[in-house]
């Protein structure tokens, strides 16, 4: 039975690590599959939007016949409750948990699993959460109506507070003042002289760091967006106000203010910036000591050249200053398509630590695009089975750029105004287009 436990968590979490769901991800120590660490990246259109919520799984021996034990850990230790089915103390109550009381047929069953409890999570953090509450159906008085609007309020600005800001400050070892704590590069993991990573016990477990770091340049705008959006809707310094089913022990409290987590969101913006400025510097270290990441980051880059003039692509790659950690991509638009005469540089940047950290990319010539934040950073996939080569993000770039018939997808959503354009009224793809063409005909002015 404890095999057949751990057979079945195994490809579980396997098959949600090759799964391309944007909002999802799952880690553990490979010493330890019953302990897992889940994160759910909140949905579009609610006051969850594109927070980092962290959980903790234990699977027991008898699951699947039993659900394992799920517990919140973004909560602001213990102080914040972002959901009325969860919990300040991480408790989760979900029927198909046990852990709430559900209608016939909604308790769990061994069909079930680590993907549909995630969906059951992910689902609770809708539009307007104090729906979650039990008697919600009853809701009708002004008091009420009154009462989720104060309820969306405050957790699209916790959210921003506590899931993505603290976050980020903590990764970045920045204060919540700006202030540098300690080098924001992850130097204490790595050895450069001995070309190895600590063992891992005496790392923290930070499965989802490089993700966030990733993800937050994805999503940087739609965070200031709401920012702007709370700042209309309430004034810094108004007190949060206290839900009727939020008790003493297990509410969220609190006050606004919009204008600080602007600034920190400004700030953590930079510390990455200049992390991933920092990588080149270190790159030449690297190179100089002919590490392992340096050796194999320059094999590829001569593969791909190589692979370039064999496949007759017009694209050009090189070395900035002869540094394997840093590439320039030159990306030739597409014949026949919106981007037919455009030339567009792109820096790709590599971390000593790669692949653990994957390539932070810019694009360096303005495109509008609505899979290219205003900052140029783009949104792709690369192959989870193949983070460690670069042929497939520099395909999976290009892919992204060029892709015809794109399906609507929020979880892209990294330029507001060039999304919004493109999947908006026929008018609205016509505009989209000819600022399109306007940004290629002016790369190559």
């Amino acid at each position: 039975m404890a095999d057949q436990s751990i057979f079945r968590i195994t490809k579980e979490l396997s098959d949600l690590q090759k799964n391309s769901d944007l909002s999802l991800a799952v880690a553990c120590r490979d010493i330890d599959v019953r302990n897992v660490k889940a994160l759910i990246i909140g949905p579009h259109d609610t006051p969850y939007e594109f927070g980092f919520f962290e959980f903790d799984f234990k699977f027991n021996k008898e699951y699947p016949r039993k659900s394992p034990q799920v517990t919140a850990i973004t909560t602001n230790g213990g102080r914040s409750r972002f959901n009325p089915n969860i919990y300040a103390n991480g408790r989760v109550c979900l029927s198909i948990l046990g852990t709430w009381r559900g209608e016939r047929g909604e308790e769990w069953s061994a069909a079930q699993g680590l993907e549909s409890i995630l969906l059951s999570i992910q689902s609770l953090m809708s539009a307007n959460p104090y729906e979650n509450e039990p008697g919600f159906e009853d809701a009708n008085e002004p008091s009420d109506q009154k009462h989720q609007k104060d309820y969306i309020q405050k957790i699209r600005h916790e959210t921003l507070r506590i899931s993505v800001i603290q976050r980020l400050e903590e990764y970045l070892k920045i204060g919540s003042d700006g202030s540098v704590q300690a080098p924001a590069s992850a130097k204490g993991e790595y050895d450069l002289d001995m070309d190895t990573v600590e063992d891992e016990s005496s790392v923290p477990f930070e499965p989802f760091k490089d993700l966030c770091k990733r993800r937050f340049l994805w999503y940087y705008d739609s965070y200031l967006a709401a920012v702007q959006k709370g700042k209309q809707e309430v004034k810094d310094g108004e007190y949060f106000q206290r839900m009727p089913f939020e008790g003493s022990s297990n509410t969220l409290d609190g006050k606004f203010n919009y204008s600080e987590l602007e600034r920190r969101l400004h700030a953590i913006k930079k510390a990455l910036d200049e992390e991933t400025e920092s990588w080149a510097a270190e790159g030449l270290v690297a190179k100089a000591k002919e590490t392992t990441v340096a050796v194999n980051l320059q094999r590829q880059f001569e593969q791909i050249v190589e692979h370039f003039k064999r496949s007759g692509a017009a694209h050009n790659l090189e070395l900035v200053d002869g540094n394997p950690f840093v590439w320039m991509l030159t990306y030739f638009g597409k014949p026949m398509t919106n981007l037919d005469g455009g030339l567009f540089r792109a820096k790709l940047c590599f971390s000593p630590r790669f692949p653990e950290e994957q390539p932070r990319v810019k694009f360096e010539t303005r495109l509008f695009h609505h899979r290219i934040a205003a900052d140029g950073t783009p949104c792709y996939v690369a192959p989870a089975s193949r983070r460690e080569d670069v042929k497939t993000h520099i395909e999976a770039i290009i892919d992204a750029l060029e892709e015809e018939h794109p399906p609507y997808d929020p979880r892209t959503l990294v330029h507001p105004e060039a999304f919004k354009l493109y999947w908006g009224s026929p008018e609205d793809r016509r505009v989209y287009n000819r600022r399109l063409r306007r940004s290629v005909q002016q790369s190559m002015e």
